[in-house]
């Protein structure tokens, strides 16, 4: 029996532990040895990925993605895609789309896994059709919550539409690490039934749960799981690449991984955690397991984010209930599943309810448009109070929102001008205007320095 194995540490999993802090020279040293692994693919991009290189790291996104396509030759490159919002927090138009997945798949990505925060498969369609017609492998994706309204009969639904789309493969993405031992056998089980692909499980270890519902997906049937390497494995991360290897070759599961290899990435990486750790970035807190999340169902990366924020406002005292608050918003909001754009919606909304001393006196922008349907359809019932405070009258838009968007491409072209160095720097600009300017003033700055060293060094010769 197969069990294809997915390397989380160069996205999720740094994502989950540490806010998406780590720059390409952290890792390109290993990126030669990795690929020798065996592993059936590494998640390098995507995710918070791309808005950190350019927002932190002062980097480019394009080029890391480049640099680590260049040391994979036999492992394919696998990134975490938001449907319509790409690796924003908003709807791009269709054109926008069809362009950066294509330039995604040009650059060097292989496997594109495309989920919508709502679970709205509209939402989907058009990235998953242009990830296609680029030659990449579209995963779809299952954002796997609970709720009053979410059930196994609407996720084998979902699976036969994601299915019907095309998709070569489809993913049950268990964000928060919620996802039980049993309720994943009965799923895989169900959804292998149901549809002809191949289904890889995602889940975290946040809850404890993680290795457990791991080895249940494998007796299901389950084609592929996501873990990390074991020092940034463990919390709100994944289970660790080696436990799993180790428990699942017992049962006679072939991983396809050499171990020793396993072994030289993660003494390799040890070091690299080790100085985050040290300097504070990396906070153990996030290390310790969190069954209160089978409560509240915060994501791993979303709880990072919330002590970040929390400790830059001194208000880390106020992380309970901040905790406490997100479920009931979650509600308000009709159950949508606490994945990116929609965790940081809703963790910033409880955050804000909490600090301010009242309930939704200052409602966020985002929070604002998801009532009024630009994120898509709710799950469920969003509370009425909340909903007329927003709309004041107006109607629920009921189409699909990415259709009202005018193309964005040309007009950011020409706002760019001659700051543009290319067309990948337009699909930049466009996903993150502010930090996109901010990193291209940067990089002409450092040009102008070389520059002129280089003419200091002709006059001194």
């Amino acid at each position: 029996m197969k069990m294809k194995i997915t390397e989380t540490v160069l996205r999720d999993a740094e994502q989950s532990l540490m806010a998406t802090r780590m720059p390409i020279s952290d890792f390109e040293g290993i990126l030669d040895r990795m690929d020798q692994a065996g592993y059936y693919s590494i998640e390098c991009w995507g995710g918070a990925t791309f808005d950190a290189c350019l927002r932190y790291l002062n980097e480019d996104p394009w080029e890391r993605l480049r640099i680590i396509k260049k040391h994979m030759k036999k492992t394919k490159l696998q990134m975490l895609l938001r449907g319509q919002n790409l690796l924003g927090y908003h709807h791009y138009s269709d054109d926008t789309v069809r362009r950066f997945v294509r330039a995604a798949v040009e650059n060097g990505m292989d496997i594109i896994r495309i989920f919508d925060a709502l679970n709205d498969l509209r939402n989907i369609q058009t990235a998953v059709d242009a990830c296609l017609e680029a030659g990449g492998h579209a995963q779809g994706t299952i954002c796997y919550t609970i709720s009053p309204i979410h059930n196994l009969e609407m996720y084998v639904s979902l699976a036969k539409e994601i299915e019907k789309m095309g998709c070569q493969s489809l993913c049950v993405k268990d964000m928060a690490g919620i996802l039980s031992p049993k309720e994943c056998f009965e799923l895989v089980r169900e959804l292998k039934r149901a549809v002809d692909l191949p289904i890889f499980v995602h889940t975290h270890a946040t809850t404890g749960l993680g290795p457990m519902t791991y080895l249940k997906a494998a007796e299901a049937g389950a084609d592929g799981i996501d873990t990390a390497t074991a020092c940034f494995s463990g919390g709100t991360s994944q289970p660790a690449t080696e436990a799993m290897v180790y428990a699942l070759s017992q049962m006679n599961y072939d991983c396809g991984v050499n171990t020793k290899i396993l072994k030289e990435v993660n003494d390799y990486f040890e070091p690299v955690q080790k100085k985050f750790l040290e300097n504070g970035t990396f906070d153990p807190y996030v290390l310790s397991t969190k069954t209160d999340a089978l409560v509240y169902q915060i994501p791993g990366g979303m709880l990072s984010n919330l002590v970040a924020q929390l400790k830059a406002q001194n208000a880390i005292d106020r992380l309970d209930a901040v905790l406490e608050e997100t479920p009931r918003v979650r509600e308000d909001l009709g159950y949508p599943p606490l994945v990116t754009p929609m965790s940081q919606m809703v963790g910033v909304q409880a955050t804000v309810n909490v600090l301010m001393g009242a309930r939704y006196q200052n409602i966020g922008k985002e929070i604002k448009a998801y009532i009024r349907g630009e994120y898509g359809k709710a799950p469920g019932k969003i509370n009425q109070e909340l909903a007329d405070k927003v709309l004041q009258g107006e109607s629920v838009l009921t189409g699909r929102y990415a259709e009202t968007l005018a193309p964005e491409f040309e007009d950011a072209k020409a706002a760019l001008g001659n700051r543009a160095r290319s067309d990948l720097d337009v699909l930049s600009y466009i996903v993150f205007p502010q930090q996109a300017e901010e990193y291209f003033e940067q990089r002409e700055l450092k040009r102008a320095l070389k520059v002129s060293y280089a003419i200091e060094e002709v006059q001194e010769g």
